[in-house]
């Protein structure tokens, strides 16, 4: 059942720093920033009250933890380990063991959408190194081949609270699609940790918060236009979660013949996800989580994603469409503002 409802006011333009933006008010508490590049993102990670500085530090750890431990061209990294372990089970960190379980829930009920396997397609279409290039039918057969997440085991042992990793000799996994995502969770767990109480990180598309804002009131994030990538369509007001985007705009090119090629590839076909959307964006208090969904909804499509909405719920969901309509989960009619008379808004149950 739909409930439409199309919103004229004009909002102020707000400067975005990132697919997603926190507006937040100035002055409000001691506030201490740090922006860091990690994980091919430009990051901004936000802190206040009296224990700023020690989580920004705690935080920033985190992150470069893990941005060398994810490196798929990194010798010393985990997963570059992880793929020339010719079949053989290799140690990994609490945050690849959940990186790994969160996706194959999504991978299972999404009936293979998201897959992280998919690497070596990934590098063949050139967005890796941003050398772009058209794959022929055949060689995107070749790579489809050697996916494997269904054949991914992950082994816990809880004795010694340490995990353990197998997959095919010639399957190849990156964690490009659910990386910054944990890392909010991890990063926001440190600050935590540290005594911050309230904070925010902005990883690229991914922005997650630590509690609320210092005078009480909620965060607002800006939901980028994806025909305008310099500004934004609407805000969602949250309290402490995860609001994570995915869109076509946000790693394309277009080829000598005047085609327009994404980086959201569908597993199912080899090339990108030809559907009715330009964006998503999970609005889920797991950061990992919602970092897999957006992905997956993406390449799900409208009707899919929606029906992957009522039937497991946990998260709401902002769909951008090729049509400007932007239809929100009915959990978002209080949160979400549209700020952008170019598109019609519509609430979903």
């Amino acid at each position: 059942m739909k409930h439409t409802k199309t919103c004229y006011k004009v909002i102020s333009l707000f400067l975005c720093l990132a697919m997603l933006l926190p507006l937040t008010a100035c002055g409000e508490g001691k506030k201490s920033q740090s922006e860091i590049f990690a994980m091919d993102t430009q990051m901004t990670l936000t802190a206040y009250g009296k224990n700023r500085e020690a989580g920004l530090s705690a935080a920033e750890s985190i992150i470069r933890s893990m941005d060398s431990m994810l490196d798929p061209d990194l010798e010393t990294s985990t997963v570059y380990a992880m793929n020339h372990a010719n079949g053989s089970g290799v140690a990994v960190s609490g945050q690849i063991a959940n990186m790994i379980s969160t996706a194959q829930t999504v991978y299972q009920r999404s009936g293979g959408a998201l897959d992280l396997t998919i690497y070596p397609l990934v590098k063949l279409w050139g967005f890796i190194d941003g050398k772009y290039y058209v794959p022929t039918d055949e060689e995107i057969s070749g790579c489809m081949q050697l996916f494997c997440f269904d054949r991914v085991v992950l082994t816990s042992f809880p004795s010694s609270g340490t995990y353990s990793v197998s997959m095919p000799a010639d399957g190849q996994i990156s964690f490009g699609a659910v990386a910054k995502g944990c890392a909010a969770d991890y990063a926001i767990e440190a600050m935590r940790n540290a005594g911050v109480e309230s904070g925010i990180v902005s990883l690229g598309g991914n922005v997650q918060t630590l509690g609320l804002k210092p005078d009480g009131s909620l965060w607002t994030v800006a939901v980028t236009d994806p025909n305008n990538t310099a500004s934004y369509l609407g805000t969602v007001s949250v309290g402490e979660t995860a609001v994570v985007t995915s869109g076509s705009y946000q790693r394309n090119f277009t080829s000598l013949e005047g085609k327009f090629y994404h980086h959201l590839l569908k597993p199912s076909t080899g090339y990108p996800a030809t559907n009715t959307l330009q964006s998503v964006t999970i609005v889920c208090e797991d950061g990992t989580m919602a970092d897999c969904l957006s992905t997956a909804m993406f390449v799900l499509g409208e009707s899919q994603a929606l029906n992957y909405w009522r039937t497991y719920g946990g998260f709401e969901m902002i769909l951008i469409t090729t049509d400007n309509e932007v239809i929100c989960t009915s959990g978002l009619i209080e949160q979400f503002t549209l700020a952008n008379d170019n598109y019609s808004l519509t609430f979903t149950e």
